[in-house]
């Protein structure tokens, strides 16, 4: 089979063949049809991420079919449409995984990092990292969701807001297009906020109520005047555009941070003594993944994509980096 893998740190991905692997026991092989490329996949190619072997197979969004089922998985069968995002497998057995909380499993494993992931034609994977595709969804269409999506739609709906509640999405981007999405369809009055005028139209086609040019206004006080954000979700990676949204929230509300920004965020200290409340959402575990394919399909919501065939991940990979992919990259395979 064909493969684009990372060799050495800092290198380009490379175009090999390899042997089809044999799934072990509590494995499944799927047979790949997609595979979202990610920002995060520069861990892999800097070869930065700690723990990381090289050479390695990238790729945590993938969608596929099951192709080959091993011993003790009984959950699966032959056929399944499935996909692997960024939780690739836990041990059951930890603390962390004794409380449920298998997402931070002290032996946890990631997809593409751990193990080879989903830019090839092939790959196995712990039975427990798979979430069914549901009816509805072509596999270009799910890989983003397995990491963008359930990032997003699983932070606001843990959030604590309620219908009606004011959900403001800062930056319109590959997470920030599905999060508009999916606040306007769980009954949040959703507020887009992006620097310029250029993507107001996208927002408010969106689903976006209100739309805020943070480069136009002061963004906090935009917000105070259409009665405050009970959420600000956070998802460009801009510190000093992220410490510009607290007073922008009810007294109550919540920063909620998806975006990994690498620039300091300054708080005001006064601005959170109301009760104000910063927090960090993961993304979640396989079954996050199947709730938030299950209800895109129902609400349609749908990830904006850009395809690319295996051989063209170096290709892919720097649009994405460059922030001139609209929204998502998907890399396909054999035609898919």
């Amino acid at each position: 089979m064909k493969a684009m893998q990372i060799q050495e740190a800092g290198g380009d991905y490379v175009l090999i063949d390899k042997e089809i692997p044999v799934p072990d026991a509590g494995q499944v092989r799927i047979k790949v049809e997609a595979c979202g490329v990610c920002h995060s996949d520069a861990f892999i190619k800097s070869g930065q991420y700690p723990g990381l072997e090289l050479p390695r197979v990238p790729g945590h969004e993938v969608a596929g079919v099951v192709d080959e089922v091993a011993a003790g998985v009984t959950a699966f069968r032959v056929g399944d449409r499935v996909g692997v995002g960024w939780h690739g497998g836990h041990c059951h057995n930890c603390e962390r995984c004794r409380r449920g909380d298998y997402l931070n499993c002290q032996s946890r494993r990631i997809c593409g990092i751990s193990y080879d992931g989903g830019y090839q034609e092939y790959m196995v994977a712990p039975a427990e990292a798979l979430a069914r595709i549901p009816e509805g969804l072509s596999a270009v269409e799910a890989g983003p969701l397995l990491c963008a999506g359930i990032t997003t739609y699983n932070s606001l709906r843990n959030s604590g807001a309620r219908p009606g509640d004011t959900v403001a999405v800062h930056g319109i981007g590959g997470l920030g297009h599905l999060a508009i999405q999916y606040a306007s369809r769980m009954g949040f009055r959703t507020v887009a906020l992006s620097r310029g005028d250029s993507k107001r139209a996208l927002a408010e086609e969106l689903g976006a109520h209100h739309y805020i040019d943070t480069a136009d206004v002061d963004v906090a006080l935009a917000l105070t005047e259409l009665g405050g954000a009970d959420v600000i979700l956070a998802t460009a990676p801009n510190g000093k555009a992220i410490s510009q949204l607290t007073e922008g929230l009810t007294s109550r509300g919540t920063l909620l941070l998806v975006a990994a920004a690498l620039d300091p965020i300054e708080i005001s200290a006064l601005s959170m003594l109301s009760g104000r409340r910063i927090q960090g959402w993961p993304s979640g575990t396989s079954v996050d993944s199947e709730d938030t394919m299950r209800f895109s399909a129902l609400s349609g919501v749908r990830p904006r994509t850009e395809t690319f065939a295996l051989e063209q991940a170096n290709e892919a990979f720097a649009k994405v980096m460059e922030n001139t992919v609209r929204f998502r990259a998907v890399l396909t395979m054999n035609g898919c």
